[in-house]
């Protein structure tokens, strides 16, 4: 059986992806021109857990393909709390800066595209963001993403200050 039918047989796992952006790529050379297509995908399991990715191919379905491979071996954990995100949070790229705030039980997901395909997938049900700077899909995402790396959970806090959970909380 080859390594490319197994991969196809993996039993679902439970992680979703969503592709965020698809650009096609031409590079000049000097037989012509050779097309390309460059795919940014993000993966996440709904419960914290939370990847993004890009790849390049000749096809569009092959570029995908591989995106969502990577993406599921650079998945990183996000703290929730109750389907929100424990504080304010900024992340920035380049010159993208996504802000995010924790919101209450029933507000929803407020947020552009390319950032509500991060916070969905991650396991976030209640947040607004704000997206600052540059808009370019791949910028915006990885802000959010460095934004979701920067949370903190009550516990790690305390931790850090060598506090209890509730003298945090308060």
């Amino acid at each position: 059986m080859a390594k490319r039918e197994r991969e196809e047989l993996k039993p679902d796992d439970g992680i979703k992806s969503k592709l965020v952006a698809v650009n096609r790529i031409t590079k000049v050379v000097k037989g012509g021109r050779n097309m390309r297509f460059s795919a940014l995908v993000v993966v996440g399991d709904g419960n914290g857990g939370v990847g993004i990715a890009m790849a390049k191919a000749a096809e569009v379905p092959e570029a995908i393909k591989k995106a969502e491979g990577l993406a599921r071996k650079n998945m990183i954990r996000v703290p929730l709390t109750e389907f929100s995100i424990p504080h304010e949070t900024e992340g920035v790229f380049g010159k993208s800066k996504v802000l995010m705030r924790p919101a209450p039980e029933g507000t929803g997901v407020i947020a552009g595209g390319s950032v509500r395909a991060v916070v969905e997938l991650a396991g976030v049900k209640n947040i607004t963001t704000k997206s600052y700077g540059s808009r370019n899909p791949i910028n915006t995402v990885k802000a959010a993403l460095e934004g979701l790396k920067s949370l903190r959970s009550p516990e790690q806090v305390a931790a850090l200050r060598g506090k209890t959970v509730e003298e945090i909380i308060g």
